[in-house]
């Protein structure tokens, strides 16, 4: 049973600051590679960062670089996206996945948590 639970999402103002955590049950969890989606209304999901097994390596979305940060602790199973100078556009419902090391896809997903912003 593989499980993937994000928290930390709410409703802020423009400017403002939210970090999301994702919980996971993978037994193995430095065995995947953990990345941040989100989707927002009428759009398709889209993705927002990534990281490596070993947080030696991350990457972003260019509407998000220098603003947000993904992170990891492999100790307690948690992926984490510190998300700062948001923007109404952020709002979404954002998703964390998982990525055996193997695979070319991500092959497991949480149920996402909404991040709204207001102008």
């Amino acid at each position: 049973q593989v499980q993937l639970v994000e928290s930390g999402g709410g409703s802020v103002q423009a400017g403002g600051s939210l970090r999301l955590s994702c919980a996971a049950s993978l037994r193995t969890f430095s065995s995947y590679r953990m990345g941040w989606f989100r989707q927002a209304l009428g759009k398709e999901r889209e993705f927002v960062a990534t990281i490596s097994w070993n947080g030696g390596s991350t990457d972003y979305s260019d509407s998000v670089k220098g603003r947000f940060t993904i992170a990891r602790d492999n100790a307690k199973n948690t992926v984490y996206l510190q998300m700062d100078s948001l923007k109404p556009e952020d709002t979404a419902v954002y998703y964390c996945a998982a990525r055996r090391l193997v695979s070319s896809n991500y092959d497991y997903w949480g149920q996402g948590t909404q991040v709204t912003v207001s102008a």
